[in-house]
């Protein structure tokens, strides 16, 4: 098992982990295999080092495993929300995914979801759903091929898109959830801010006050300028807070503007600073890596994809860049898949997969098992995650 409020495999003095007041929500490419999974996986500790390389021998895999699909669809993943979620364009009142399983010939059975937020999102429900039909008429009119190529083609029929979003709390609301996460064991949250500065700085003292010991995961999600986002970490050193991580505090494209804070947050408050929307490829990557822009890149699997996520990992592990994994406003189906991911390579130093907490049901059967900030991971084929297919139509 590991917990979404622990470090995965870290040193026991290592930084506790995160749970959002709100989840994260930006994936620009929504892939139906990002979730995919056919391989039998291990129940695993969070005190248990592991030393495994990221590639787990996927290259060699790719090209020598067959995919030979025999039935592939889609279906809407409808699921409300405990409370809306309201970011600065719109309101969401309930999650608008898309389902996907895949069928191979010899009986094995993959399940996929595809994260959408309206507005938000370069797509709406409607759009994925007509490309995630393309993508499975493809599948089950090819013939067998090695899982590298098959990936490339569907890589070509779902291209990426970029985007951002910026969620709204209150101070009322934020005191409510961080007595709620509290007493369900989370010692550190995650606030979305950007929005306006002195409504965030109100925001985290109500946190402080409701739950006096946590630790802070701020994310602006591009909100500030430059200047705001040092500003911010200056008025909570007057405040006596020292945030665990700032998540993406300029725009995605000022990456001089990310770099500056970056050094002073670092130099002069001792905060580390993470890329998101700035890092939606290996390029991205690579130019965080040359110019020192951030500490840390956070991955999301439906942002990259598998193949993707496993590339950058190798170039920030061997850079020294932090790692954190995130998601969007996703069921149990595609954050079981990226659990395992996270607990089977054991490198990530922030693990972000709570957002089936936001839901108010659960669609998703078997799979991990959820006790306030702990996941637990049985030995179950794949993940073990499944839908009642005929019962999401």
């Amino acid at each position: 098992m590991f917990s979404t409020g622990l470090s995965l495999f870290l040193p026991p003095r290592a930084p506790i982990l995160c749970s959002p007041l709100h989840p994260t929500e930006t994936a620009p490419k929504s892939h139906p295999f990002s979730q995919f999974s056919s391989t039998p996986t291990k129940k695993m500790a969070a005190t248990t080092p592991i030393a495994i390389t990221t590639s787990f021998g996927l290259k060699n895999l790719m090209e020598t495993f067959t995919v030979d699909v025999q039935r592939a669809e889609n279906r809407p993943l409808n699921v409300p929300l405990i409370a809306p979620f309201t970011i600065s364009s719109s309101r969401l009142e309930r999650v608008e995914n898309v389902a996907i399983r895949i069928e191979l010939r010899n009986g094995c059975a993959g399940w996929g979801e595809a994260p959408i937020l309206p507005f938000v999102t370069a797509e709406d429900q409607s759009t994925a759903m007509s490309k995630a039909a393309e993508a499975c008429e493809f599948l089950k009119r090819s013939p067998a091929m090695t899982m590298g190529l098959l990936l490339a083609e569907i890589d070509g029929i779902l291209p990426g898109h970029e985007f951002a979003s910026i969620p709204i709390v209150s101070p009322a609301e934020a005191a409510e959830l961080a007595a709620k996460y509290y007493n369900q064991g989370f010692n550190t949250l995650k606030l979305k801010v950007g929005k306006n500065l002195k409504a965030d700085i109100e925001v985290l003292q109500a946190i402080r006050g409701a739950h006096p010991e946590c630790l802070f995961i701020l994310d602006a999600n591009e909100g500030y300028k430059p200047t705001e986002a040092i500003e911010v970490l200056e008025k909570l050193h007057e405040m006596g807070v020292t945030p665990v991580l700032f998540e993406q505090p300029v725009h995605r494209d000022d990456l001089e503007g990310l770099g500056l804070v970056t050094r002073i947050a670092k130099n002069k408050y001792g905060v580390s600073v993470a890329a998101d929307e700035s890092c939606r490829s290996l390029v991205d990557v690579q130019k965080i890596v040359q110019g020192n822009l951030a500490d840390v890149v956070n991955i999301k699997l439906a942002k990259v994809g598998v193949v993707g996520a496993l590339e950058i990992i190798d170039i920030a592990r061997a850079s020294g860049l932090h790692l954190m994994i995130g998601g969007m406003v996703e069921t149990r189906l595609a954050m079981g898949f990226a659990g395992h991911l996270a607990a089977g390579l054991g490198c990530f130093k922030f693990v972000d997969l709570d957002t089936p907490l936001l839901l108010s049901e659960d669609p998703v059967f078997e799979g991990y098992e959820v006790s306030g900030a702990v996941y637990k991971f049985t030995n179950a084929r794949g993940h073990g995650g499944f839908l009642h297919w005929d019962n999401i139509a």
